[in-house]
């Protein structure tokens, strides 16, 4: 039996392209049901739609409040009844109501070593800071900015003439072979969260 993934999506959706070819086989163990966004016309949802899964799209400026979407958002992701939920690029932070349903069933990744440099410029930070090794790291969600317990990492060399750009790229790369490899064991061997700690048999 293939876990229920949904997949969140605010761009142009490489990882979810990545997570869309592995549950391509069925010895994955997952099977994506459904992609949600924060917008519309973007190629996240098209690479979805283009793969024949349903998609939706939750947007902030609809609702009256940020609890009001948060709510929405948790309320739809639901319909599909998900075992994992994954942020594959998702620019907006959950909430109180969506982590209520999914606290420990969310992960995300982040651009550099957490808690190095967590925000949104992981990759400038590190080359402004000076650090030699940076990465990508997967993490469970919670109430804070890039603070969850972490699930996995994976180390990316700072090259003396990096851009951020350059630097951006190879993490990338780093961050869709970690994503894939480490949901996929999520989802075929189980895992436990026990305060900081992340355990997959």
């Amino acid at each position: 039996m293939s876990a229920r993934l949904v997949v969140l999506v605010s761009g142009s959706g490489t990882n979810l392209q990545a997570l869309l070819d592995a549950t391509g086989d069925a010895s994955y163990g997952a099977r994506i049901v459904a992609v949600g966004a924060d917008r519309t016309d973007i190629e996240g949802l098209r690479r979805a739609e283009r793969a024949g899964i349903p998609t939706f799209v939750v947007r902030v400026k609809d609702y009256e409040t940020r609890d009001d979407w948060d709510a929405a958002l948790a309320a739809k992701v639901a319909e599909y009844e998900p075992e994992l939920v994954v942020s594959a690029g998702f620019m907006k932070l959950a909430g109180k109501a969506f982590l209520e349903l999914y606290g420990g069933r969310f992960v995300n990744t982040h651009p550099a070593l957490l808690p190095s440099f967590p925000g949104m410029h992981g990759p400038r930070d590190a080359i402004e800071y000076g650090v030699k090794l940076s990465g990508v790291t997967l993490f469970v969600v919670d109430e804070g900015v890039d603070s969850g317990p972490v699930v996995a990492q994976a180390a990316v060399p700072v090259e003396d003439d990096d851009t951020v750009d350059a630097l951006h790229e190879r993490i990338k790369r780093a961050e869709r072979q970690l994503l894939v490899d480490t949901v996929g064991r999520m989802v075929r061997e189980g895992f436990t969260v026990n305060g900081r700690k992340v355990t997959i048999p």
